[in-house]
């Protein structure tokens, strides 16, 4: 019996010393990690903001929320940023103008969503709302309640201005060969967690979901050289016109259903 004790003692000292060294060397491999995404980018992406189709009557007012995915850090050229992809395509689609606002910020959190409503115009009524956001509350522990309480009330303000918000959710890190293991596989966990807090958050406030770690993983993982950037983080330009691709036919569809079942007056 005195065996087994001792035995099991050691066993347990084995298994903590594990968990130990395993909490050290994630926090280690996190550390790399946020001291290299972005790196060769600085904190800023290229400023989009413009009207887009202008040959076309009629205009869209289109706004984009979240962080530096959502800012397009890692595209090549303006013009081939999240936001600017989406306008462009969105004019395509309607046959409209489009008129492209960009308030997402490099490192943002959901935490964050309040200033960047902020930062909008008084009085500013944009027709369609994208909000990308969820990359830097995983990498930074931000609680998933917090992260889904913002994100609610950032969708119940757009809407309340008169936008349909499609929210595409927290891209799947477990996507990132860049980033070692086992820090991988536990971002990728706490990643898809996020994600599906979020599309059941946004689908009871009112928005609309693109599942963006199901749509892109798959052809992110297949084609990382096409589809990362120079800092094998972000999104290329390929990168971005993929997820553009996604997003694109959810902001038709939710316009549609606007114009087929316009929302009741207040």
């Amino acid at each position: 019996m005195g065996r087994l004790i001792v035995s099991g003692g050691g066993a347990t000292l084995a298994v903590a010393g594990t968990i130990v060294a395993t909490r050290t060397l994630v926090r280690h491999q996190a550390r790399i990690a946020r001291g290299t995404i972005g790196a060769p980018f600085g904190e800023s992406a290229w400023p989009a903001d413009r009207t887009y189709r202008r040959r076309f009557d009629g205009q869209l007012d289109l706004v984009v929320l979240g962080d530096s995915m959502a800012a397009g850090l890692g595209a090549d050229r303006p013009r081939h940023t999240l936001g600017a992809r989406l306008a462009k395509g969105l004019g395509k689609r309607t046959r409209c103008a489009v008129r492209l606002t960009t308030v997402a910020q490099v490192g943002a959190e959901s935490p964050w969503l309040p200033d960047q409503l902020a930062r909008l115009p008084g009085g500013y009524r944009p027709d369609v709302a994208v909000i990308v956001i969820g990359g830097n509350d995983v990498t930074h522990g931000i609680p998933i309640s917090e992260s889904i309480r913002h994100l609610g009330a950032c969708i119940d303000d757009l809407r309340a201005r008169g936008a349909v918000v499609v929210v595409g959710t927290c891209p799947d890190l477990g996507a990132l060969t860049a980033v070692p293991q086992p820090l991988r596989t536990l971002a990728s966990r706490a990643s898809r967690r996020l994600a599906a807090a979020q599309r059941r958050a946004a689908h009871r406030h009112g928005a609309y979901v693109v599942s963006l770690g199901s749509v892109l993983r798959p052809v992110f993982a297949a084609e990382p050289e096409v589809m990362f950037s120079q800092d094998r983080f972000h999104p290329s330009s390929a990168g971005y016109q993929r997820a553009a691709r996604a997003i694109l036919p959810v902001i038709v569809t939710a316009l549609e259903d606007v114009a087929a079942f316009p929302a009741p007056a207040r």
